[in-house]
């Protein structure tokens, strides 16, 4: 272990106690401002975020050299890296453990709290409000770094060192897997700048009726952190089904679980805030609802590293889970005591007005929260009486929280044609529900009558239908391209969803080379099986040639591995046909004594359209930014939906 070596990694745990001391001093001249009464020290607190980001970005590159280079003495690196480990994966494993993961967390959101200053719309905020920002943003970033320099220390070094690391897990050798991480991070991290703001406005004394709201100045935040948390879940659910070789994208993990509560409610919020941005209501719901997305983003990292509940995902059991639950409920009792401390808001909107259904649907998205968040906990919850404490699998949650998606999915093809004013849509509405209807009867008539994923297919007809009604009346604003794209995407993942998993067609075959078997429409051949020896890991690989009917549809090539570092574990590495109809899905379970292999075969309709409506639904909330970025004079916003 060289000098030079031990030297950057004591600078990078330096530059993180350096980074707590910037935040600790920032967030008492904040108070002491507002204890005095005074502002004078305001433009000094503005820019204590600065060094903040700069020692985080210091204590990033000490640990990026040790993973570059491959440098043992760091335990860090030797945990997640190796001598075959290509570059881009020994970079990436900056997220794949818990100190990294968590200081990539802490670097993103420190540099996302520079970037606040800089919108025009922030020299709206009071001196007092802005002040009351500070102090709850830097009190965040004070938890961030306190775990980063107790519980969970990326700048461990070790001797003796040795002379290889333990290597990457092969599971997160992936390219969705390396970039789905950071993906939900930046999304979890985003939400800090709305959650701080809204707090802060709630409990500042000063007049709030010249101010633009919480909301509105943190909208770009808002709308991008859900972008990044939708693609994160996106690439998550493709990495399941690449990767893990069981045919499905989305198993009820609880760590899955983790990551879908925060978009569940990020979803709930951005449709009230319409709401509150229209008429003034749900302002109190609203500020409860931008803390409970925040605090669930913890809640997923508490699950992921407390080892609280089991999880194909999980960190195992650390030392961070005490601190983050401590953490949870302190905030939850602030978030609730400044959120009924607020005055009474506007009337609540009609039901049956287009108000009432996004309502409607944001009580539907929590309680959809409710009901996983407790079975996610039940082993938890139920260790209490019974002896062995068993989780939920996943025929409770497609029982339960799928007929709910479908109703709400329901509520969002007819919710845009509802209107209090002299009834203009009722023609829309009514020709909305005779497409619904329509489609279901179709549908039957085809022969899909499971009734959940019938709905789910009706309502995203429906949805689709009216997006096209909407484009003929009017080409709308840039605005709200970002919900009728959004809302496409959301449609076609929807019909996918409604086919790709009630009817797949699954079968485990046995095949011995040159024999075949026909599964529906499809003929699979065995034409070889052969041995193959990669970097770090040999493969045994059977080569399948498909055919429907008399026409060739090509080779299918799945992968059994096991690696080198990881002994006797086998890794499954599938093969895919893809098509935008019936995708065909092949992996291999293992080799028999009688040289045969066992092969699993999944017919998947429709599923490359969850993939198609999720890119829809990551990026089209684009436009919905693209205005607000813009100084307004006036310090309103441009008419549009939220």
């Amino acid at each position: 272990m060289s000098t030079q070596a031990n030297a950057m990694y004591y600078f990078g745990y330096l530059a993180l106690v350096l980074a707590m001391l910037f935040s600790i001093l920032a967030a008492l001249a904040a108070l002491m401002d507002l204890w005095h009464n005074e502002t004078h020290s305001i433009k000094r607190i503005e820019l204590a975020h600065l060094p903040v980001s700069l020692c985080l970005l210091l204590a990033s590159a000490a640990l990026l050299h040790a993973l570059f280079w491959q440098d043992y003495s760091l335990q860090y690196a030797a945990n997640y890296t190796d001598r075959y480990l290509a570059l881009f994966y020994r970079l990436t494993a900056f997220w794949a453990g818990q100190p990294g993961s968590m200081l990539f967390w802490a670097l993103v959101t420190a540099i996302l709290g520079s970037l606040f200053p800089l919108l025009p719309s922030y020299r709206s905020l009071s001196a007092q409000t802005r002040l009351w920002f500070w102090i709850f943003f830097h009190s965040i970033m004070v938890f961030f770094i306190l775990i980063l320099t107790t519980y969970s220390n990326p700048f461990i070094m070790q001797t003796p060192i040795p002379a290889d690391g333990n290597g990457l897990n092969p599971l997160l050798q992936n390219p969705g897997m390396i970039i789905h991480p950071p993906l939900l991070f930046i999304g979890y991290a985003g939400f800090v700048i709305p959650f701080c703001l809204a707090l802060a406005q709630s409990v500042s004394a000063e007049e709030k009726a010249k101010m633009l709201s919480w909301f509105q100045i943190a909208r770009p935040y808002l709308l991008g952190s859900w972008m990044f948390l939708t693609s994160g879940i996106l690439l998550g659910a493709w990495w399941a089904y690449m990767e893990l070789g069981w045919g499905g994208y989305w198993a009820w993990d609880p760590v899955e679980n983790s990551s879908l509560v925060p978009w569940l409610l990020a979803t709930a919020l951005l449709h009230t805030l319409a709401i509150e941005r229209k008429n003034k209501a749900f302002s109190r719901y609203n500020l409860l609802l931008i803390s409970l997305t925040t605090i669930s983003t913890f809640f997923a990292t508490y699950l992921v590293r407390s080892g609280v509940v089991d999880s194909v995902h999980a960190f195992g059991q650390g030392a961070v889970g005490t601190p983050l639950l401590v953490f949870m409920v302190c905030t939850v009792c602030l978030s609730f005591w400044l959120a009924l401390s607020q005055k009474n808001s506007s009337p609540l909107p009609d039901l049956l007005s287009r108000e009432g259904l996004l309502a409607l649907m944001s009580w539907f998205l929590l309680a959809l929260c409710t009901i996983i968040v407790i079975a996610t906990l039940w082993p938890v919850l139920t260790r209490a009486f019974a002896n062995t404490p068993s989780g939920l699998d996943a025929r409770f949650y497609n029982s339960v929280c799928l007929p709910l998606a479908a109703f709400l999915l329901t509520l969002l093809a007819f919710c845009p044609w509802l209107d209090t004013k002299a009834g203009r849509k009722r023609p829309l509405l009514y020709c909305i529900t005779a497409i619904f209807a329509a489609a279901a009867l179709f549908l039957m008539f085809c022969g899909y009558t499971k009734a959940t994923a019938l709905i789910t297919a009706a309502a995203s007809i429906s949805i689709l239908a009216g997006i096209l009604v909407s484009l003929l009346l009017a080409w709308p604003h840039k605005r709200a391209w970002a919900a009728l794209g959004t809302h496409l995407g959301l449609a076609l993942a929807g019909l996918a969803v409604a086919f790709s998993g009630p009817y797949a067609t699954e079968q485990d075959v046995l095949l011995a080379p040159g024999m075949s078997e026909k599964i529906g429409a499809y003929t699979l051949t065995l034409e070889a099986i052969r041995q193959q020896e990669g970097t770090g890991y040999s493969a045994l690989l059977a080569v399948l040639q498909i055919k429907e009917g008399e026409n060739d549809k090509g080779l299918l090539i799945p992968e059994r591995r096991i690696y080198e570092k990881f002994g006797d574990m086998q890794f499954s590495e599938v093969d895919t046909l893809p098509s935008l109809g019936n995708e065909l899905y092949v992996s291999l379970l293992g080799l028999t004594q009688e040289k045969k292999v066992l092969v699993r075969f999944s017919i998947k309709p429709l599923v490359n359209w969850l993939w198609i409506g999720g890119i829809f639904m990551s990026l089209m909330p684009v436009f919905g930014l693209a205005g607000s970025f813009r100084k307004r004079q006036s310090g309103s916003e441009a008419k549009g939906a939220y």
